[in-house]
């Protein structure tokens, strides 16, 4: 009920009017039934304008440091991440990706709309990373579709480092769902796990118009905050 209010009295209404974004290929999403949404990053924003405009509930799996923050800015995030639906994940590798993937699974279990970004992180400047292969390995597990949805803009909005955003329009580009029923039970294989990925982000690529980059986005900022030490 917390959610339908915030979405659909509070800030819903009210961030889509400020923003006015523009959507292509909605009705590729449907109405019932378990689905991944596999979106491009380029802002904190994407997860709030996604679920925004979806005709049903979207939980996306967000990182854990989202729902610990301390004071009042902390406090305010938890309760919007909350609200929207958001579920916490621990990305440090290891036990806590399986624990990811389980928590993903539930979500697809209930038959809901789960939101992944393949790249893990958001870009450091607005092109296409290469996508981590759990996004595969979920769609493989749960056999269910997966979309590609292109966010557009949404960094020029409020890009990493800002608290503030500009006022723009944006935009979202879905895409044709994606099946791989045709590798069924090879979850656990690693070179079908890369191919599965690839072919979502170059789906990705295209409805999007990035610049690809075939590496991963972590080992840029990686790479970045190390030459700024």
């Amino acid at each position: 009920m917390f959610y339908w209010v915030m979405k659909h009295i509070v800030v819903g209404p009210l961030v889509l009017s400020i923003f006015r974004p523009w959507i292509v290929g909605m009705e590729k999403v449907p109405d019932r039934g378990a689905v991944i949404m596999a979106s491009n990053h380029l802002s904190f924003i994407d997860s709030i304008f996604l679920p925004l405009v979806m005709k049903r509930r979207m939980v996306f799996l967000a990182k854990s440091e989202y729902f610990t923050g301390k004071g009042l800015k902390g406090w305010a995030t938890r309760v919007f991440m909350n609200a929207a639906g958001q579920l916490p994940i621990d990305r440090s590798g290891g036990k806590a990706s399986e624990a990811s993937l389980i928590t993903g699974l539930k979500v697809l279990g209930e038959g809901s709309v789960l939101g992944i970004y393949p790249e893990g992180t958001r870009s450091p400047d607005g092109r296409l990373y290469r996508g981590r292969t759990g996004v595969a390995r979920m769609v493989l597990e749960a056999g269910v579709p997966i979309i590609p949805v292109a966010m557009i803009d949404t960094e020029k909005v409020m890009p990493i480092g800002k608290r503030v955003p500009k006022v723009r329009r944006v935009g979202m580009v879905f895409g044709d769902p994606l099946d791989f029923s045709r590798f069924e039970g090879l979850e656990s294989d690693r070179f079908v796990l890369r191919s599965v990925t690839d072919e979502i982000m170059y789906e990705l690529d295209r409805l999007s118009g990035q610049e690809y980059v075939d590496m991963y986005a972590s080992s840029v900022k990686e790479r970045r905050a190390a030459l700024s030490r």
